[in-house]
C-alpha cells in the first residue's frame, strides 16, 4: 500500500501532476457525458484540435508561455465552434461534418505554425503535453477553469438535461432558451480542452474527457450515476496512469489516456449496464 502512495509523498511533480489530473477529472468529463448523450462525442475531438492553431500563435508571440497559449487557444477553439455553427445552420452540410472540415484545417495550421519556430520538442510538448512539469502557475489555472467550470454546469444542469433529452420542452420554457444553452456548453467544452491543453496537450487533452464518459454507460443507467462513475474512472485512471508511468518510466499523459482506454475496454466487456459478457 505504501509503494502506491510513496511516489505522491516524496515527489511534488508527481503531487502537481496528479493535482491538475483531478481536477480535469471532475469539471472535463460531466462535460463528456454531455456530449454524448448530445451525439456530439466527436466534437469534443474536434475542437481539441481546433485549440492548436491559437495556442501556437500564442506560443510564437510569447514562447512557452501558459496564459498567451491558453488565450489563443481558448479564441481558436472557440472561433471553430462559432463557425461550424454557423456553416452548418445555413448550408446544407451538418455539424459533424462542418466540425471535421475545421478542426483537419487547424490541425494543419498549427503544426505548421509551431514548426516555423520551434523544435521538433516544442511540437511534441505542444502536442502530447508534458504532464510531470506542471508548475504551480499551470495547477492555478487549470483550478480556476474547472471551479468555473464546475460552478457554470450545476448552473445550466436541468436546461442542459432538457435539451438531451427534449429539446421542445427546453424552447417551451422562457427563462432559458436552447442556443444560450448550447453557447455556454461550448464554451466549457473549449475552455477545459484549453485547460487540458495545458497537461496533456492538444491530442491528448480529449481523452480524459471522452473515455471516462463512454465507460461510465456501461455502470449505470440514471444521469447522475452515469455523472459519478464516468467522474470515479477518470480518477482512477490518473492515478494508475501517473503510478504505472513512475514506475515503468512510461510518458505520463499518454500513460493516464491509456488507462482510460483500458477501462473504457473492460466497461464494454464487463459493464452490468450492457457489457458483451453481461449481456451473453
Amino acid at each position: 500500500m505504501m509503494s502506491l502512495v510513496q511516489p505522491f509523498i516524496e515527489f511534488g511533480f508527481m503531487r502537481r501532476a496528479l493535482v491538475a489530473c483531478l481536477a480535469i477529472s471532475l469539471s472535463a468529463t460531466p462535460l463528456g457525458v454531455f456530449l454524448l448523450l448530445r451525439r456530439m462525442s466527436l466534437v469534443g475531438d474536434a475542437l481539441s484540435h481546433a485549440v492548436l492553431p491559437g495556442a501556437a500563435i500564442g506560443y510564437l508571440v510569447s514562447g512557452l508561455s501558459l496564459v498567451a497559449m491558453g488565450i489563443g487557444g481558448f479564441i481558436a477553439g472557440l472561433s471553430v465552434a462559432l463557425m461550424s455553427g454557423v456553416v452548418s445552420r445555413f448550408t446544407p452540410l451538418k455539424e459533424d461534418a462542418s466540425f471535421a472540415g475545421f478542426y483537419l484545417g487547424s490541425l494543419a495550421l498549427g503544426v505548421t505554425l509551431v514548426s516555423l519556430r520551434g523544435s521538433s520538442v516544442d511540437l511534441l510538448h505542444v502536442l502530447f503535453g508534458s504532464l510531470l512539469a506542471v508548475d504551480a502557475q499551470a495547477i492555478a489555472l487549470v483550478g480556476a477553469i474547472s471551479t468555473f467550470s464546475i460552478l457554470m454546469l450545476a448552473l445550466i444542469y436541468r436546461p442542459l438535461v432538457m435539451d438531451a433529452f427534449d429539446p421542445s420542452f427546453l424552447r417551451a420554457q422562457s427563462r432559458w432558451s436552447a442556443p444560450l444553452v448550447h453557447a455556454i456548453f461550448l464554451i466549457l467544452v473549449v475552455l477545459n480542452l484549453v485547460s487540458g491543453f495545458q497537461v496533456l496537450g492538444t491530442l491528448m487533452s480529449v481523452g480524459l474527457m471522452m473515455l471516462p464518459a463512454a465507460s461510465a454507460r456501461f455502470w449505470s443507467r440514471r444521469l447522475s450515476g452515469i455523472l459519478l462513475a464516468a467522474m470515479l474512472l477518470a480518477i482512477f485512471a490518473s492515478l494508475s496512469g501517473l503510478f504505472v508511468s513512475f514506475y515503468l518510466s512510461l510518458p505520463a499523459g499518454p500513460a493516464v489516456v491509456l488507462a482510460a482506454a483500458i477501462l473504457f475496454f473492460i466497461s464494454v466487456l464487463v459493464g452490468p449496464c450492457g457489457g458483451l459478457l453481461r449481456r451473453r
